[in-house]
């Protein structure tokens, strides 16, 4: 099986782009966030025409959104608030094989990394926050469960195009590493994509749309991420970033990532 994440900045917009991913990648699932749309104008019979008429949507108007869209049958479609927010950042759906799938969108925190001045930083810790003590409240270490998104993280040093000058950029900051791995920790989370890829590796996901040529400039995060439970972590097969559709036409700042595994 294969499963995208993919932070699609705006899926009407993208939706051209969302049907060359779905007949590239051949994945039986694809997730999405920042999806801009509300429920009532998802693209739900152009998505179905492209082969995944089984979709979990949870949306609102020019903000955020994430959506689940499968090939195979979902069960137990249902959404999360966080923060006493109703902003649509979480939707989940179990598969077929009983594996528990989790779409999250992380609040990307601002500009200044300081709780105390900004109100966007605050909430984006608290939300990490509550999540890892949501986590920790149904861990189970026999569950089989997925985690993906664009978390708005880049944990490693290798996960950014320099550790040191980004220190103090809100996505690398050392709150934010630290807020991320109590996530990861809360149910022994495998990064499935670093399963493959060495953390000695330099690895991004994310490039500026400021850049005039994000190749050659390269200065990347790795802000989305998959994450498997142990019993799911044997059964990878493979992963990999795909860094190509940053150059489509009119593309969105992230690229999708793609991870297989036997089911």
């Amino acid at each position: 099986m294969r499963i995208v994440t993919w932070n699609i900045n705006s899926v009407r917009l993208r939706i051209a782009s969302l049907a060359r991913l779905a007949k590239e990648s051949d994945a039986e699932v694809i997730c999405l966030q920042e999806t801009k749309c509300p429920d009532e104008k998802f693209p739900v019979q152009a998505v179905s025409e492209m082969g995944y008429p089984h979709q979990a949507i949870r949306g609102m108007k020019s903000y955020n959104g994430v959506a689940i869209l499968s090939r195979l049958p979902l069960a137990d479609t249902n959404s999360r608030d966080w923060c006493n927010r109703q902003d649509c950042r979480h939707v989940t759906a179990t598969l077929p094989s009983g594996i528990e799938l989790h779409n999250f969108y992380v609040p990307s925190g601002g500009d200044v990394p300081d709780p105390d001045s900004n109100d966007k930083f605050a909430h984006k810790l608290k939300f990490l926050t509550e999540v890892a003590q949501w986590w920790c409240g149904i861990s189970n270490p026999h569950a089989k469960r997925i985690m993906v998104g664009d978390f708005n993280v880049a944990p490693l040093e290798t996960d950014v195009w320099s550790h040191n000058q980004l220190l103090d950029v809100v996505s690398h900051t050392p709150i934010e590493v630290q807020h991320l791995d109590a996530v990861r920790t809360a149910h022994d989370w495998c990064d499935a994509v670093r399963n493959f890829v060495p953390a000695t590796e330099k690895l991004y996901s994310w490039w500026s749309y400021r850049a005039r040529d994000w190749r050659v400039s390269n200065r990347g995060r790795r802000l989305d991420h998959i994450w498997v439970t142990p019993p799911l972590q044997k059964k990878l097969t493979g992963a990999k970033i795909l860094k190509d559709v940053r150059d489509w036409p009119k593309p969105s700042d992230h690229a999708p990532i793609i991870v297989e595994l036997k089911t």
